[in-house]
């Protein structure tokens, strides 16, 4: 009855958020919590009886390295003081329970680690470096028992490959105990959770489910999960480097609608400087016209004062020429006619060399052609030119992207003309883009690597996929082979169309997305 009235509170919350425009937590990413329960396993505890093995507990575990598993120390306390117990491995997919053995543990915090005897190549789960704050919505994920009794399980289903029950809730803050650190939150778990993973909406462990409170039915339920804050140290305590990321949980939603902002912002800006650039040039035309405008009559002004002069010279040498004529001079007539001739003849070509009105767009525009020039020649390429071909360092932008796993925050990358990449690697092009498609034998996941030549953008979408899907990615992979470096632009094309096959198999969105920018320079390669 309370849960019926909670349901419907939180519905009639949502609706008034929603027409109040306020937001509510966002729900986990189904894809995220999937990829992390491929990482979750049953940890059994079992006897033998004569030949059979039969199971006297179990509870849930999750992987942090592909063969070491984190449980609840009561889950395998009851193992470790009976020679006759031993410890089995099951996984969530595919694949035979193995056994496991202790490693370490912790009763003080309830933490364990177990090491697998035989190789189960677990997909690791990632660990959150942030401490939660506040309400947030989180997902237990583990193997109930009131589940297997409910679906008629048999004991020799225990030892079978099963997906694990995840169940959805928020949490109640943090609640230390006296001994250790703890989330009080309200994701259903049951026996059989313990030991099992509460991961955020980004599915990185928050910390390990281990206990709940007595309701009867009649009260609130509240669930206990040992806190990150003990978790990582009991990791590194035991030599155990787990996968860490500490980015805030952004949705694949949140950022597509971030870069349509940001896109939308770019193209308002360039609008915006289009548009500055255009009345800087026409004040800057205005300017030049009116300089122009001064200098054509000042220049019509110094040719007509000329051609006066010469006029007058010209006249004073034709009255020296009639007054040498008159006087019976002939060489002073031929000396004054020829200045008088001299003089008409340059007063007429003044007059005729001054420039016309017209000139004045023709000089306009040369000056601004010239300007021009001289600002291309000048002008900073920047990332663009820098990222033609060479040796690039691309650096990751957090604000771009959404990390799942632990990221690489910075990479070299040699890019040549032709696609080839750190001169091994050939990329595939289609429809004008160069991309790689890696599909890894032993990694559960698709990564698919885009360049951007002319942006110098380097992005990787990855893919976490379950077993199936990766049988079926590796199959359409081995359809066809990756050409060598240098094979040309058409080897190129072909290669680009054959992994479009495998870009269409593939789920509509990924799980992680990492944005780099390349510019010129280059960094040591990891090791």
């Amino acid at each position: 009855m309370i849960r019926r009235i909670t349901a419907r509170l939180l519905s009639v919350l949502a609706l008034l958020a929603a027409l109040a425009g306020i937001s509510l937590p966002a729900h986990a990413d189904p894809a995220d919590i999937d990829a992390a329960a491929r990482g979750v396993v049953r940890v059994v505890v079992a006897a033998r009886d004569g030949g059979e093995l039969y199971a006297v507990s179990h509870g849930s575990g999750f992987a942090v390295t592909a063969e070491t598993i984190v449980t609840n120390a009561h889950v395998v306390g009851e193992a470790m003081g009976d020679p006759r117990l031993v410890i089995g491995i099951v996984p969530s997919e595919g694949g035979e329970a193995v056994y496991g053995r202790v490693i370490a543990m912790s009763p003080r915090n309830d933490l364990a680690l177990l090491r697998t005897t035989s190789p189960l190549r677990l997909a690791p789960l990632t660990l959150s470096g942030l401490t939660p704050q506040g309400a947030g919505a989180v997902t237990a994920i583990g193997y109930p028992m009131n589940v297997d009794q409910a679906q008629g399980l048999e004991m020799a289903d225990i030892f079978r490959a099963q997906p694990p029950v995840t169940s959805q809730g928020f949490l109640s803050g943090r609640r230390p105990s006296r001994e250790f650190d703890t989330l009080l939150h309200t994701a259903p778990i049951a026996r059989g959770n313990s030991g099992g993973p509460l991961v955020d909406q980004c599915g990185r462990v928050i910390g390990v489910n281990s206990f709940g409170t007595e309701s009867a039915g009649t009260e609130a339920e509240f669930f206990f999960a040992v806190s990150i804050r003990e978790l990582l140290p009991f990791l590194r305590a035991n030599s155990v480097t787990p996968t860490v990321n500490s980015l805030p949980c952004r949705s694949l939603a949140e950022l597509e609608e971030s870069e349509r902002t940001l896109e939308q912002n770019r193209q308002a800006e360039a609008q915006r400087r289009a548009q500055a650039e255009e009345a800087a040039l026409a004040q800057r035309r205005t300017e030049m016209r009116r300089d122009i405008e001064y200098g054509v009559i000042d220049e019509r002004a110094n040719g007509l004062a000329l051609a006066l002069v010469l006029l007058m010279v010209g006249f004073a040498g034709a009255g020296f020429a009639y007054d040498a004529h008159r006087r019976g001079v002939m060489q002073h007539r031929r000396i004054g006619g020829a200045v008088a001739l001299g003089a008409v003849v340059l007063a007429v070509v003044a007059w005729a060399m001054r420039p016309s009105f017209a000139e004045i767009e023709e000089r306009l525009e040369e000056q601004l052609r010239a300007q021009m020039d001289a600002e291309r020649a000048n002008g900073d390429t920047g990332v663009i030119a820098a990222a033609a071909s060479g040796e690039l360092t691309c650096v990751l932008d957090v604000a771009r992207s959404r990390v799942v796993g632990e990221p690489l925050e910075s990479l070299p990358l040699q890019w040549r003309s032709d696609g080839c990449v750190n001169g091994r690697t050939q990329y595939g092009l289609a429809s004008g883009e160069w991309t790689r498609i890696f599909v890894p034998e032993e990694d559960q996941s698709v990564s698919i690597n885009r360049f951007d030549p002319a942006t110098g953008e380097y992005v990787v979408d990855r893919f976490l996929l379950d077993r199936d899907a990766m049988i079926a990615a590796r199959e359409a992979r081995a359809q066809f082979q990756a050409p060598a470096c240098g094979a040309g632009l058409e080897a190129a094309g072909a290669f680009g169309a054959q992994q479009a096959r495998i870009a269409a198999s593939l789920p509509a969105s990924p799980n992680e997305r990492l944005v780099y920018q390349c510019a010129s320079g280059r960094v040591a390669a990891e090791e």
